[in-house]
């Protein structure tokens, strides 16, 4: 999955599929048994030192959260679109990175959110300080990202190809 500034999000057909399943599940089966849990537990007693019934109140509001962000992000999915190949950095492209120039020392990446990615590639954020920093720029490209501590990073953009999980 991958966010874009208009807000419509990337997704393979496999993570589409995944994630519609969770979603099916936390909406139905889930809120099911979550509620048998509630009910089990207020039926022990006092609720105010019941830490059953708080530990299922607590989950229940945790697979609630989960379902509002599944159902927002499935509404601005765009399923199986990559993005095209022309070296740009942009959600969905597999990035290579040189730090300082120092063509030994590089960092190849996903640009993307958890959800989009089937493998072992390591992932970052568009939204994350060095995603923010290479969104847009080409293959040959400098950037350079905001640390932790305040300072800036630069890295030199060695490729940018989609995603082909």
């Amino acid at each position: 999955m991958t966010q874009t500034s208009d807000n419509v999000t990337w997704l393979t057909q496999e993570a589409y599929d995944k994630l519609k399943g969770e979603l099916e599940y936390l909406s139905g089966p889930a809120r099911t048994e979550i509620a048998t849990k509630i009910a089990a537990a207020r039926e022990e007693g006092d609720l105010r030192e019941n830490g059953g019934y708080h530990a299922a109140k607590e989950e229940q509001g945790k697979q609630e959260l989960r379902v509002r962000q599944l159902t927002q992000l499935l509404e601005h999915a765009k399923v199986g679109e990559a993005p095209a190949d022309d070296g740009v950095v942009e959600p969905g492209m597999v990035v290579t990175i040189a730090f300082d120039g120092d063509e030994d020392d590089t960092l190849t990446f996903l640009l993307a959110s958890r959800e989009y990615a089937s493998g072992d590639i390591e992932i970052y954020s568009p939204q994350s300080p060095l995603g923010v920093g290479l969104n847009g720029k080409k293959a040959g490209d400098d950037a350079e990202y905001e640390l932790p501590n305040g300072k800036k990073a630069a890295v030199k953009i060695l490729s940018a190809k989609p995603y082909t999980g």
